[in-house]
């Protein structure tokens, strides 16, 4: 397809999931932790559409890079009310695009199923968590810059576990590969999730999870 094109159908989607999480939000008077997490799971599911319709990692940055900045902005005037929180400590809306375009600035050209694969545990996986564990987290604990439930830790492994294992499956066609990649890349990126204030797990959950599909690929393929 042409790069040209592809930004343009990205911008397309992803302002679609702006709009449509910001009508949920107005419509049936959502929490904003859901329509943030709705917005999360929309442009981290862009991973797909990235690897499959550009074929220049440049044109491929432009619209997370863009977000970057638009993000930032809303972060600081509130304009996308759907997928703001309301804490000005948390710059994870920010942090989001970063690492999207990181990782595609080192994979793209090298292999674009790890690029797609490192996102799904922060996609899903964090999604999840966060919803879950606040609706029934009842056992907390205390990061610095956060607080965390055990429910929603074990959301955050069970989920990624199950994103990392489709993905691998899809590339790869082997359930047992699969399977011996995705369990341990759910635990770091589990362990990654609960230690990280901030917001930072948006960049240190996608940094860990690649470094480890990296590694047990390097062993199994």
């Amino acid at each position: 397809m042409n790069d040209y094109l592809a930004v343009l159908i990205a911008f397309v989607c992803v302002f679609t999931v702006l709009g449509v999480a910001e009508g949920l939000r107005r419509t049936f008077k959502l929490p904003v932790e859901f329509t943030r997490k709705f917005v999360h799971v929309g442009v981290g599911m862009w991973a797909w559409g990235t690897a499959a319709l550009f074929q220049d990692k440049w044109f491929a940055i432009i619209p997370p890079a863009s977000f970057i900045l638009l993000n930032y902005i809303s972060y600081r005037r509130d304009v996308f009310k759907g997928m703001e929180s309301g804490d000005r400590s948390n710059l994870g809306t920010v942090y989001f695009p970063i690492a999207f375009v990181a990782l595609i600035l080192v994979f793209f050209d090298y292999d674009k199923r790890l690029f797609v694969a490192a996102l799904m545990p922060l996609t899903w996986g964090d999604a999840f968590a966060a919803v879950i564990g606040k609706l029934k987290g009842a056992h907390k604990y205390k990061v610095i810059g956060g607080t965390r439930s055990l429910e929603g830790s074990l959301v955050m492994l069970v989920v990624s576990f199950v994103a990392v294992w489709m993905t691998i499956l899809i590339f790869y066609h082997s359930a047992m590969i699969a399977l011996i990649v995705a369990l341990p890349v759910a635990i770091l990126a589990t362990l990654v999730e609960a230690v990280s204030p901030w917001g930072l797990d948006n960049l240190l959950v996608p940094a860990s999870s690649v470094l480890g599909i990296m590694l047990m690929l390097s062993f199994l393929v």
